[in-house]
């Protein structure tokens, strides 16, 4: 039997991986071309051609500026995710987006390990959003364990990700032909 997406589905399901996107896109820069290091050597080198010179510590801080408003970005789409997971869990108690039963008897093997995946995967947003909520808002003294927990977030995220991807071709060109139409449209395309 094909799923059919309801439209709240649909628009949960795409604001929740739009924001998982977003957020990835200000790791990727924050550990790539806005990595504190790397800028922090561009700045050097620009002020070098013009005969001034700062201190390395004052480098990094100058970098970590400039950085700032796009990690606030990174900040401010956490708060949109936890906004959008509070609502994700509270349709169900309006008959809406159950939460997946990997226990459900009649499911074949296929069925139950999808769920389980889907679990895991919940249980790290949960945990995600919990560590960086105490990272923005919490005491200052767990502040760095936050950290250490959050940035594993990363692992998980880009897991599931290339899981989802794979699991969704993998439908798509065997037995749900047709499932990356209905997550877009709702609409069965055949």
């Amino acid at each position: 039997m094909k799923q059919s997406y309801s439209k709240v589905y649909r628009i949960f399901h795409w604001a929740i991986a739009i924001s998982f996107i977003l957020l990835l896109i200000t790791i990727f820069l924050r550990l790539t071309w806005m990595n504190k290091d790397n800028m922090a050597g561009i700045i050097e080198s620009y002020l070098s051609e013009t005969d001034q010179v700062l201190s390395q510590d004052q480098l990094i801080v100058l970098a970590k500026q400039i950085r700032e408003p796009m990690w606030q970005w990174h900040i401010y789409i956490g708060y949109v995710l936890v906004g959008l997971f509070c609502l994700r869990f509270m349709l169900p108690l309006f008959g809406k987006m159950k939460i997946p039963n990997p226990l459900d008897k009649s499911l074949n093997i296929k069925e139950k390990l999808q769920k389980w995946i889907y679990i895991i995967f919940y249980l790290g947003v949960v945990i995600s959003l919990v560590t960086g909520l105490m990272i923005e808002l919490g005491p200052k003294d767990l502040k760095k364990p936050m950290e250490e927990i959050h940035i594993l977030s990363i692992y998980y995220l880009v897991s599931f990700i290339i899981i989802h991807l794979a699991g969704v071709l993998l439908a798509e060109f065997t037995d749900q032909k047709g499932i990356v139409s209905r997550i877009v449209s709702g609409e069965n395309s055949d």
